[in-house]
């Protein structure tokens, strides 16, 4: 199976065409860091048992083997993403945290893993503070140890596997730990993001330094690499637990590495690691139409903004518009830039800061959020939805090094899952082959605002607020019909709302809806897709009052949709990632 990573691609909506890889590095914008390097032809794929999409060709072969063996959703979604931490080590990995949602079809069950990362225990609000009390600079604050969360991610994979899995625990871990031990082959991706130097920390921190500069030459896109220390390490976990992970040896390591980092030591300690606690959440839902729509529960703030988004839509005739067309982008900034506006205040870990999730999706709440929707575009402020909160303006940042996982078994068991290390490449701190998170920036650098608490401030052991927004979509009858989910920042949001419009309105087809050139409005500016039939609008945008941006819009939006008995699986075109199924080839050889 041969892969092109360098073409263009056109769907019947219109030509999409984005900037190819550049052997100079591009002046991006400010806090974007994870560029498109290339764009490939994207096909949907079909198939009549499973279907795994995911951000790289290992990753999703490593699901699909597992699948084939019978393995549950759960199972596949482990393998993965054991895989995506050896081979997109910029976006996602055992190192950082995740929200999987599962969906049970033998009991009709739906619920949600929350590996989310939290603040060590001697971390508190003043953490990004600098002497004179001010907030740090923003990427002061993302280099070194200061901004490692504790990791979640394989705990949420323990208590997942724990209740769904089907296969043995150790089984899960063999296909990462082959292709760690035989090499993998760098994809232009991973060197072109490289070539960039997007995050400072790869160039001054030595370890990390030393993975992808050997002998001070950086990687080339076609070298075979090898990371046997993570090999071991995951050989170690599938023989002992996770215990191996956030106990012992490796927890020493990763303490070190953070308490004596280079660039802004932090605060981990063993204890943090030791005490560490996924959760199983239920999800939210909103009725969309004719649909269920349900996301990840706070502190993603991600799933309440796109059920936000779309209840707001449902007050408008979205439906009747067609894709691409002004009447409908100005529509969806409209919708996009409410469900921003109460984001930014509203949104935090529930279990320290009262965050008021069902009122923000009440129906009424809602229908009146909706009178807000005119002809000209304005600037929203946040609704009112309880009457007795106060909160401060965030000032997070969320970046794009994100993954997400879209999967459906044998069994009708689906995981839609987002995964991160927050900035590309996280906190730049490596230990023992894996990069540990960022995550802390996720929460407000400032804990006060104009005398007011900020909900997403620092405090211990609390979980810094997300956009990752997994989302399933349910039929009227029930029935699972779309499993979706992307990284991009804060822009996630934005990005599986639209792919939502583009199945449930639009009635596109999963690819076509991913297809479809992007845009967003996080209360801010309306952002189109450069390159892309949507730059045509920017006139007639800015007649209604928008602030137009024309950017590299890098979504990485993997999905699944159930349809006439079928499966229907779709990769983003923007970044390196395939749909495989048990119709496709899984002895495929990859070529990038």
């Amino acid at each position: 199976m041969h892969f092109k990573l360098n073409s263009l691609f056109a769907i019947g909506l219109g030509v999409l065409s984005l900037p190819v890889l550049s052997k100079e590095p591009t002046k991006l914008e400010v806090r974007e860091p994870e560029a498109t390097t290339s764009i490939s032809s994207k096909q949907i794929v079909v198939g009549d048992k499973y279907m795994v999409a995911a951000a790289n060709p290992y990753a999703s072969q490593a699901g699909q083997q597992i699948l084939a063996k019978g393995g549950s959703a759960v199972d596949a979604a482990i393998a993965t993403q054991l895989v995506l931490t050896l081979v997109e080590p910029q976006s996602s990995g055992i190192g950082g945290g995740t929200f999987m949602m599962y969906y049970n079809k033998a009991n009709n069950k739906l619920t949600s893993f929350d590996g989310r990362e939290t603040a060590p225990k001697n971390a508190n609000e003043n953490l990004f503070l600098n002497k004179h009390g001010k907030a740090v600079k923003w990427i002061e604050a993302v280099v070194g140890g200061r901004s490692v969360g504790v990791p979640g991610v394989l705990h949420a994979f323990a208590n997942a596997h724990k209740h769904y899995g089907l296969l043995p625990w150790e089984q899960v871990f063999k296909p990462a730990i082959e292709l760690a031990e035989q090499g993998f082959v760098v994809s232009p991706r991973l060197h072109g993001l490289l070539a960039r130097q997007l995050n400072p920390g790869v160039m001054s921190m030595p370890v990390i330094n030393e993975y992808f500069y050997p002998n001070g030459k950086l990687i080339e896109a076609g070298t075979v690499k090898k990371n046997q220390p993570l090999a071991d390490l995951y050989k170690a976990i599938a023989n002992e637990g996770i215990d191996a992970f956030y106990k012992g040896e490796n927890a020493k390591k990763m303490v070190s590495a953070v308490q004596n980092s280079k660039i802004a030591p932090g605060k981990l300690s063993q204890q943090d690691l030791a005490q560490y606690k996924s959760k199983e959440r239920d999800a939210v839902c909103i009725k969309y139409r004719v649909y269920n729509v349900c996301s990840m529960a706070p502190p993603s703030s991600g799933g309440v903004a796109v059920l936000q988004i779309l209840g707001l839509l449902e007050h408008t005739n979205i439906s009747a518009l067609k894709p691409n067309s002004e009447q409908a982008i100005h529509y969806f900034s409209q919708a996009s830039r409410i469900a921003f506006a109460d984001r930014n205040v509203y949104m935090g870990d529930p279990d320290f800061t009262e965050v008021p999730t069902q009122a923000l999706l009440n129906k009424s709440y809602i229908k009146s959020r909706a009178t807000l929707i005119t002809e000209k575009d304005q600037h929203a402020v946040a609704g009112d939805p309880v009457n007795y909160l106060s909160y401060a303006q965030d000032d997070s940042y969320e970046l794009p090094s994100t993954s997400h996982v879209s999967i459906v078994d044998s069994f009708g068991n689906a995981v839609s899952m987002t995964s991160s290390i927050e900035m590309a490449f996280g906190s730049t701190v490596m230990v023992n082959g894996y990069i540990l998170n960022n995550q802390l920036t996720d929460f407000s650098l400032s804990p006060r605002k104009n005398g007011k608490l900020v909900a997403n401030r620092v405090e211990p052991g609390k979980r810094p607020r997300s956009s990752m927004s997994p989302v399933m979509v349910f039929n009227e009858d029930g029935s699972l019909r779309l499993v979706v989910g992307s990284p991009g920042g804060s822009r996630i949001i934005d990005y599986v709302a639209q792919v939502a419009v583009g199945v449930l309105d639009w009635n596109l087809s999963v690819q076509e809806a991913i297809n479809l050139p992007r845009t967003t409005n996080r209360n801010d500016y309306t952002s189109l897709e450069k390159g892309t039939v949507i730059e045509s609008l920017a006139p007639a945008l800015t007649s209604r009052g928008h602030k137009v941006r024309v950017l590299d819009l890098n979504s990485g939006l993997h999905g699944v949709e159930v349809k006439d008995n079928k499966l229907y699986g779709a990769a983003d075109p923007r970044r390196e990632g395939v749909a495989l199924s048990d119709l496709t080839n899984n002895n495929a050889t990859f070529k990038f």
